[in-house]
């Protein structure tokens, strides 16, 4: 069932696909919309309840209008669908919302599930040399430049023209930059992941930007009992990469939840 979630001062589309039971809630990274979820679908939802939605501004949501916080929102579609508790399972950006709700609202929170995550508070993301350089060419009205820089840093494992890929980095762009200036970062949780105590794993793409992986690494090693796992085929885009894998290594996570 689609549908169309108020949050404070807006609205997301969001996508439940029924049943009992702890749900999953799937959270897309911020260089694609929740399409980026399509290849694992419907493995998850042939076992569990799954729920998805686009951040303010991707996908089928509508542009921010006010600020707004990642986590903020995520709470507010878990009252909306009646989820007490959920088993996160979070993408890059959506790692870092998940991150940030296991630590703040812990009790929302049954299990993790990240893949490449970001995290608040970590230092080690903090350059600003990408950014500078999607905003040279935004300034220059060059889409497909913003497009090619994309590929060669979050899609190296990919080949050619990678148009799966390709397309996912070209429908976030939008999203970019009509969150400029509305999407308020959620606090520090890096420097709080030592109080997360329910069952983690973290799935890094070796084919990732060096700074992710040294991130992931060090989220990992902070997380009590957090279970590292390399994907080797995978770059930023892991569930395009290894869709079997990801949605076996989502499910044996849900099995661990007591």
């Amino acid at each position: 069932m689609e549908c169309t979630v108020p949050v404070e001062g807006g609205e997301v589309w969001a996508e439940d696909t029924g049943g009992e039971g702890l749900p999953l809630v799937l959270l897309h990274p911020g260089v694609s919309a929740s399409s980026v979820w399509d290849t694992i679908l419907p493995t998850l939802a042939a076992h569990h309840r799954v729920i998805r939605y686009d951040v303010r501004g991707f996908g089928r949501s509508p542009a921010p209008g006010v600020p707004y916080s990642l986590a903020g929102d995520l709470l507010a579609v878990l009252d909306h669908f009646d989820v007490g508790r959920a088993v996160l399972v979070g993408s890059s950006m959506g790692g870092a919302t998940a991150l940030s709700l296991a630590v703040d609202a812990p009790a929302r929170v049954a299990g993790l599930a990240l893949f490449c995550p970001g995290v608040t508070g970590d230092p080690a993301l903090e350059s600003t040399e990408l950014l500078d350089r999607v905003t040279e060419l935004a300034q220059q009205g060059d889409l497909d430049g913003m497009v090619s820089l994309g590929l060669r840093t979050w899609a190296a494992a990919g080949t050619g023209e990678d148009p799966e890929a390709a397309a996912h980095i070209r429908a976030a762009i939008p999203g970019w930059f009509n969150n400029l200036g509305h999407q308020m970062p959620d606090p520090d949780a890096f420097g709080r992941l030592g109080e997360i105590a329910v069952p983690c794993l973290l799935a890094l793409g070796e084919h990732d930007q060096e700074l992710v992986i040294r991130s992931n690494e060090a989220v990992a090693a902070r997380i009590p009992g957090c279970r590292l796992v390399r994907l080797a085929a995978s770059d930023h885009f892991p569930s395009l990469r290894e869709p079997e894998r990801v949605a076996r290594l989502t499910l044996e996570l849900y099995d661990s939840v007591g």
